[in-house]
């Protein structure tokens, strides 16, 4: 990032050396000196707490894309090349209301609070089981053995998926979420582009089959979710399950793998945890703050609006950093960038989006990321980082790849 103490400008630059490992910095920066900023890729950036939360509550702003009117037009042909003609996703998180809120009511017939507590038996005998391998090696690399599969194996089971499709399914949403990047190559467009019409028809497939041999799994209590005779169309149910995938999956292995590795470089706050069973769901809505899964959340605006004396047109795609306001000191105090598993108000973090968009699988995540999480710290109490860890270099859903432990 430029060094704020010269004449040159400032602007936010996600492919600075080192930014991967600690953007914190480059958000401070930004937030002290152009916390409403206008970079060069042709986008808005927030990162301040109380502009990021007022944007996402805002009901007068949208989350469509087709809406944007001034955009990066070399981005915009690399995903026209890719993905040519193919039908819009009508996923949520790109639909206003009132398709917004058509689709999240039917939805969330499936994620009610009972169901999701449904869950536990099933995620702590996966999280237990991927625990005993590491215990009879003594070692483990925790994103592959636990963060990455118990996310992707919770979705699987829940939805019903065949047991042959999860690693395809897996690789083509590491291939999707780069989207979500607001700096991507045209290589990384086309292989996802490659990854959406793959699993387009992995999924449409599959919700046929179901249609024909449904069971006690998520995929057909959404084919029957109905409300006022209104059910989810074909395409709706493959683009809602896919969303889970890419969106849904990716996320929580950020808060998990992260999470542990911030835990093991603060043994004090691992301790805090490990011992006081009454910190697990505070402590995690700490670690969504510390860690940010999502670092961005975007909306277009649909009339001029002003930010901070900062004149934003209609039709602009504007991006609010989650992760600086998480780290935001006029909101957490002096502590902001420290890990504090006993922090009060730590779930006002905006981890998990604000206002009607805000995610529909959090408690789900919270529930995984507390007994992965928490029974980690209790089954190796003395485990430690033992190799170089590797990030996963994606801007927005920023985790790691790759983190190797000693666990004895």
């Amino acid at each position: 990032m430029t060094d704020v103490s010269t004449a040159e400008p400032l602007f936010f630059n996600p492919l600075d050396e080192g930014y991967a490992a600690d953007p914190w910095p480059h958000f401070a920066a930004l937030r002290t000196h152009e916390p409403v900023h206008y970079s060069p890729i042709e986008q808005w950036f927030l990162f301040r707490y109380s502009d990021v939360s007022a944007l996402l509550r805002d009901p007068s702003l949208s989350v469509d894309d087709d809406k944007i009117e001034i955009r990066n037009e070399e981005r915009l042909q690399a995903f026209e090349d890719a993905f040519g003609d193919a039908d819009r996703s009508t996923s949520m998180l790109g639909r206003d209301a009132p398709d917004h809120t058509r689709l999240r009511r039917l939805v969330s017939k499936a994620f009610t609070p009972s169901a999701i507590a449904a869950l536990r038996p099933m995620v702590d005998e996966m999280v237990d089981t991927a625990l005993d391998g590491m215990e009879e090696r003594g070692t483990a690399e925790v994103v592959g053995e636990l963060a990455f599969p118990l996310p992707f194996d919770v979705i699987s089971t829940m939805l019903g998926m065949p047991e042959a499709d999860k690693d395809q399914v897996a690789a083509w949403s590491s291939a999707l979420v780069k989207t979500l990047d607001p700096i991507i190559t045209d290589e990384e467009v086309a292989a996802a582009a490659e990854a959406e019409f793959a699993m387009r028809d992995l999924l449409d497939e599959v919700i046929a089959w179901k249609r024909k041999n449904p069971a006690d799994d998520l995929l057909t209590a959404l084919i029957q979710a109905e409300e006022d005779g209104d059910r989810l169309s074909s395409v709706e149910l493959r683009d809602q399950v896919q969303l889970l995938f890419v969106a849904g999956h990716e996320t929580t292995v950020n808060l998990i793998g992260t999470g542990i590795y911030e835990l093991l470089r603060n043994p004090e706050q691992a301790a805090n945890q490990r011992d006081d069973p009454t910190l697990a769901a505070g402590a995690v809505d700490e670690l969504l703050r510390f860690v940010s899964p999502v670092q961005f959340s975007r909306r277009v605006t649909l009339a001029p609006i002003e930010i901070d004396g900062h004149p934003i047109a209609k039709r602009t795609f504007v991006l609010a950093s989650l992760a600086s306001a998480n780290h935001d000191p006029e909101k957490w105090g002096p502590t902001a960038e420290q890990l504090d598993v006993r922090r009060a108000g730590a779930g006002q973090h905006v981890s998990f989006g604000s206002g009607s968009h805000y995610c529909l699988g959090a408690s789900r995540a919270k529930l995984e990321a507390q007994a992965a999480i928490g029974r980690f710290l209790r089954r190796f109490p003395d485990a430690r980082v033992d190799g170089d860890v590797e990030w996963n270099g994606r801007i927005n859903l920023r985790g790691l790849e790759r983190l190797p432990v000693a666990v004895r």
